[in-house]
């Protein structure tokens, strides 16, 4: 019974991060499609940043770039997210 309550957690521990991808991306009427061409990622790389999913650097620049604007706007687009610190626990 315990071995399924750590199982169902699992996909818990990625945390979602919010950011303005899908916004301005309906700005530009871009269709999820058009933004991963012209970033030249999958398709499921823009539905998953959408979602909150976290990315690499390289990614969002690469959508930084195709929706018109610059690395610098990252911030904007991409808020900073603080995350807490973490400790081994020793056993």
């Amino acid at each position: 019974m315990g071995d399924a309550i750590v199982m169902g957690t699992m996909g818990a521990e990625e945390p979602r991060v919010p950011n303005r991808v899908r916004e301005l991306r309906e700005n530009k009427l871009m269709t999820q499609a058009q933004l991963a061409r012209k970033a030249k990622v999958a398709l499921r790389t823009i539905h998953s940043v959408e979602k909150g999913m976290n990315c690499r650097m390289d990614t969002k620049r690469k959508i930084l770039l195709a929706l018109g604007l610059s690395f610098e706007d990252k911030d904007q687009v991409f808020p900073p997210t603080r995350r807490p610190m973490t400790y081994p626990v020793s056993h």
